[in-house]
């Protein structure tokens, strides 16, 4: 009998999973990465599936003609929820969540983009997650130009000055983070090289780069312990 396995859907070459898939390997956890802009095919057989990640990507939800596997992928994301398997949004990932539970997505106020502090709401505080981090605030890294309603029934978990919904939590295994906990600093200088801020991003992502990692530590353990992993 096959083991079931951690999902990672991939939108674009460059949006990997950086620390995520770090850590799926240091603890062997296993997991196949689903190339969505190359035509690979999302799993039939939700049995296989232990959890999904769903990573960014530029184009926006409803771009469903020019990205065909959008459509294909929130029926998924739908069918994940009725099964209550574990899912992990990141940037793309959040807002097609989101969507996929009916709330809406729109253009943001402003487009985000580089280091950002974000300040941590009260609830919070009582979040298997955000709660390790022991502080009413989070530095993260930002690259977008979308935003998103809470879902219903979310727990709204982070806001910024200008996105006031940066992290949410459906049930006690969803989680959608529109900022990207996932970076590496191969991915900051690969995303930014043509950016005129390229090394003042990887500036900061050095002198964060330790508590970076003891936070998203944290948060992997936490949430893939939810599936049983």
């Amino acid at each position: 009998m096959n083991c079931p396995l951690v999902y990672i859907l991939k939108h674009v070459p460059n949006e990997d999973a950086g620390t995520i898939k770090d850590y799926l390997k240091v603890q062997a956890i296993p997991f196949e990465t689903v190339d969505l802009f190359d035509g690979q095919a999302l799993p039939q057989d939700l049995s296989r599936v232990r959890a999904a990640v769903i990573l960014g990507g530029p184009m926006n939800v409803y771009q469903e003609k020019e990205f065909p596997f959008l459509k294909e992928e929130n029926i998924f994301i739908q069918q994940l929820m009725d099964k209550n398997i574990p899912i992990l949004g990141v940037c793309l990932g959040a807002q097609l969540i989101a969507k996929a539970t009916g709330a809406k997505v729109m253009k943001a106020a402003a487009e985000e983009i580089g280091w950002d502090t974000l300040q941590l709401t009260s609830e919070a505080a009582q979040d298997p997650l955000f709660s390790t981090i022991g502080a009413k605030t989070l530095k993260v890294l930002q690259w977008h130009g979308d935003t998103f309603e809470l879902p219903k029934n979310a727990v709204h978990l982070a806001k910024s000055a200008m996105v006031p919904h940066q992290a949410y939590r459906l049930r006690n295994n969803i989680y959608g983070f529109q900022f990207h906990i996932e970076v590496n600093r191969a991915m900051v200088e690969d995303w930014f090289k043509s950016h005129t801020d390229l090394k003042q991003f990887l500036k900061e992502y050095d002198q964060y780069e330790s508590k970076l990692k003891s936070i998203t530590e944290r948060f992997y353990e936490i949430f893939f312990k939810s599936a049983s992993l």
